[in-house]
């Protein structure tokens, strides 16, 4: 007798570092004095309505010729604050999804944030947290570095429950080496969060998002958070990063001095990898369509970002969004 065709759900969960999404307004409280009309970037509301337009774009059709809508659940960094969140999911190519916002403001020294987005029709949130990352100058630990907050969130994907962690980890600004351990700092709190997860629950279905500032074989990674990328190998309560096996294939979701890197990754729990019933991961991928790639020029194939040395460029960010599809049985 013939095997019975088996129906699925397919849904897209991604992230996309939209580099500086800023309103025009001056937030005297944070340096965001050159996205300002008055500023070095003459950041004035037809830029800003262009870049929301752009960012809706890209968002709209993440994933969509796999799971035919946008993406069920995606994670944002560089978000200045809620109005960009709402001006965004409200926007025509966006407004039919009815997206939900979770977000808080971080004490970032930039003004920029974290978020997630949901369709409500597809994703219910339960409960959510900004937990905060505490880190101080080596040259001198009286001195607080303010970055960014980790966002958890927790719900039910068509009903099943799952966790979320936004991330996006210190840059590398002063030199990868120089700023190694406040990565490794933000990887230890993300594994704090991941094993409180798991406490209350060892099954968990756990996902870890963001831009990582991080390649996927960094210490960040498989010292601290001790990720996989062989899924018949991989132990239980184990993260598994498909993005591995990208970046050993030399793709990349943003490039520095004409070399890839892949610091935009997600990341999921082994009970993602079909041991179990419900959710399972299907696939990952880098969004990279064709409009998103600059075509000419001293930065050609690199993302087409909002600004370069030059100045505005109208293009989209200066990194590509990054999505896994997770499928389960109808």
């Amino acid at each position: 007798m013939g095997q019975e065709r088996k129906n699925y759900n397919i849904y897209t969960v991604a992230f996309y570092n939209v580099e500086n999404l800023f309103d025009t307004e001056d937030d005297p409280l944070i340096f965001d004095d050159d996205r300002t009309p008055l500023g070095k970037d003459v950041w004035t509301p037809e830029k800003y309505l262009d870049k929301i337009k752009n960012i809706a774009r890209v968002i709209s059709e993440i994933g969509v010729e796999t799971s035919k809508t946008a993406p069920a659940i995606i994670g944002l960094c560089e978000v200045e604050n809620l109005q960009v969140l709402e001006d965004l999911v409200s926007h025509p190519l966006l407004e039919k999804f009815n997206y939900q916002i979770v977000h808080y403001d971080s004490p970032d020294m930039r003004g920029i944030d974290v978020a997630l987005l949901y369709q409500k029709s597809l994703f219910t949130s339960d409960d959510s947290q900004s937990r905060r990352l505490m880190l101080y100058d080596l040259d001198d630990p009286t001195k607080r570095i303010f970055t960014r907050d980790q966002l958890v969130v927790s719900g039910k994907l068509n009903g099943e429950a799952i966790n979320i962690i936004v991330n996006h980890w210190p840059s590398r600004s002063g030199g990868e080496a120089k700023s190694n351990y406040k990565r490794e700092k933000a990887a230890y709190l993300n594994k704090q969060i991941i094993d409180s997860i798991y406490q209350k629950d060892p099954y968990s279905k756990i996902i870890t998002m963001g831009d990582f500032n991080d390649d996927p074989t960094n210490k960040s990674f498989k010292k601290v958070l001790k990720t996989s990328n062989n899924r018949k190998t991989i132990a239980a309560q184990e993260m598994f990063n498909p993005m591995e096996n990208l970046a050993k294939q030399g793709k990349g979701s943003l490039a520095y001095r004409d070399s890839w890197n892949l610091f935009d990754q997600i990341l999921i729990s082994e009970s993602l990898l079909g041991s179990r019933s419900g959710l399972q991961f299907y696939q990952a991928g880098i969004f990279n369509s064709q409009y998103l790639i600059t075509l000419n020029g001293q930065f050609r194939g690199y993302p087409f970002r909002s600004y370069d040395y030059s100045g505005y460029t109208g293009g989209f960010s200066d990194h590509f969004p990054v999505f896994i599809y997770l499928v389960s049985e109808e």
